[in-house]
């Protein structure tokens, strides 16, 4: 199994961690009756950890499909080299930076620093693959 492959499979346990998390600080927010229910009643906006976890969660699912299409391309076409190699660290440890700042609040550093990283370590998949 290539680097670029295990990193994506470590995306993928990130990714539910993500989900198991959120959905637990839902529940510890709107209870567990909310969250077994049909989830028609209006609900306060979440807040907190929650909030933030939520916010985190719902970025990696924006980010994380095209991670796994260019690493799967790569993949597919034979492309393994620095670049893919770079590409698949710098995404990865930048979304596990991302949520971690995210929990503990540091909305700046999350946001220029880890968001920035992961979607360089994308671009550089795209690079490797289209040249």
């Amino acid at each position: 199994m290539t680097t670029e492959l295990r990193f994506l499979a470590a995306s993928i346990i990130l990714g539910l961690v993500h989900l198991i998390a959120d959905s637990h600080l839902i529940s510890f927010q709107y209870g567990y009756r909310w969250t077994g229910s049909n989830r028609e009643l209006p609900v306060p906006p979440l807040r907190g950890v929650a909030s933030r976890v939520d916010q985190a969660y719902t970025n990696f699912m924006e980010t994380f499909p095209m991670f796994a299409a260019v690493v799967l391309a790569a993949h597919l076409t034979g492309r393994h080299d620095a670049l893919t190699f770079w590409g698949a660290h710098l995404y990865f440890w930048g979304r596990l930076g991302y949520v971690l700042a995210s929990a503990a609040g540091f909305s700046l550093v999350r946001s220029v620093v880890f968001f920035n990283t992961a979607v360089a370590g994308i671009i550089l998949f795209l690079i490797a693959l289209l040249r």
